[in-house]
């Protein structure tokens, strides 16, 4: 396999060079998690890996529950299906909570503390009610739990997330809500967790690969003796390849023959074809890298040609148009600049306005 054939069969992995998913959950479950803490962006990459998706879609979606939004993993907020939240957490919360140890400890938030808070919450949140964090900030003050500071009432409700008191509720205009993950995801699986490292070994190999097991351990925030433990009972079931005496895992799925090229894509921020990833060599030189970290983030709005890092782009929304403005980091040909004007229209698309498309380079 050539160094360029990574960044193809990864498109191909990740459902952005063609899809068959019509739905945000259908996206959701084959990626098994995808970064989301910024909600815009985290929209557009799942209507990215969709036929005909808009924005309002993924909205409804969101409102209704059927993909909801958590802390696991790393830990950052991520969209997960209900049918995969449990398992995740039983897997992923361990970790999380410690790494988060010393912050419990410099906030004062001890078992005794979370246990009245996670309390709490679950009584404030029964029969379907959906609250605000500032809402919910005033029910905890009310019981007695000191909430004001904003750094300790994130790590609350993030330990109420990571023990599965509370998910995500729908938005209430542009703010976000909490409901009880009970409520929300009532009677879905859980795992032991052998089985759990082999259900997310197996699925993020067949949706991310090539793949190494460091960039598995990196994207899953578990230890590299545990990604290698989740690999070994799937290995079976995957496709190795030897590139450069390094070992890399990938679905035995490849991609069609024939491909168009070039092909451009407007990657979110955070999306997973860049954060999924420890080792992000075969799809973008190191100079290239490098000018991404000076634009401030090198996960930003990312510019792909051909699954090959080529600039970043940022969207300013108006009532009447979107604004897309280019910044090119390498010399691109006149068929590439066509390509992603076609990136641009389809970003235009889902957000259901007319493009303006500008370059600030």
């Amino acid at each position: 396999m050539a160094r360029l054939d990574i960044a193809r069969q990864r498109l191909h992995g990740q459902r952005i060079s063609k899809t068959s998913f019509r739905k945000p959950h259908e996206v959701v479950s084959w990626l098994v998690a995808v970064q989301a803490q910024d909600y815009a962006g985290a929209k557009w990459a799942l209507g990215l890996r969709m036929q005909g998706a808009t924005d309002d879609d993924i909205d409804q979606a969101f409102a209704d529950g059927s993909i909801l939004r958590t802390h696991l993993m790393r830990p950052t907020w991520h969209f997960v299906t209900p049918a995969d939240i449990r398992w995740m957490l039983k897997l992923t919360a361990p970790r999380v909570h410690a790494a988060n140890a010393f912050i419990y400890r410099q906030l004062e938030l001890d078992g005794t503390t979370f246990k009245r808070s996670n309390a709490t919450l679950t009584k404030a949140l029964r029969n379907g009610k959906q609250l605000t964090r500032d809402e919910l900030r005033d029910v905890l003050k009310k019981a007695g739990i000191a909430a004001d500071d904003r750094l300790r009432l994130a790590y609350i409700m993030m330990y109420a997330e990571l023990t599965g008191v509370v998910c995500s509720g729908a938005r209430r205009g542009k703010q976000f809500t909490y409901a009880l993950l009970d409520e929300r995801a009532p009677h879905t699986r859980t795992l032991e967790r052998e089985e759990a490292l082999a259900e997310l070994a197996g699925r993020y190999f067949v949706s991310r690969g090539p793949a190494t097991v460091q960039d598995f351990a990196k994207w899953s925030g578990l230890t590299v003796n545990d990604a290698r433990c989740g690999l070994e009972m799937v290995k079976a079931q995957l496709r190795h390849e030897t590139i450069d005496s390094q070992g890399y895992w990938l679905s035995k799925s490849r991609p069609p023959a024939k491909q168009v090229s070039p092909t451009a894509q407007l990657l979110p921020i955070y999306d997973e074809y860049i954060s999924g990833y420890k080792d992000r060599s075969a799809i973008g030189t190191a100079e290239v890298g490098a000018r991404l970290t000076a634009l401030g983030n090198d996960l930003n709005y990312i510019i792909v040609i051909d699954g090959r890092i080529v600039g970043a782009w940022k969207r300013t929304l108006r009532r009447d148009e979107v604004i897309i403005q280019t910044n090119l980091l390498t010399r691109i040909t006149k068929a590439e600049h066509r390509a992603i004007s076609e990136a641009a229209q389809r970003y235009g698309d889902f957000v259901e306005r007319p493009v303006r498309l500008a370059s600030v380079s």
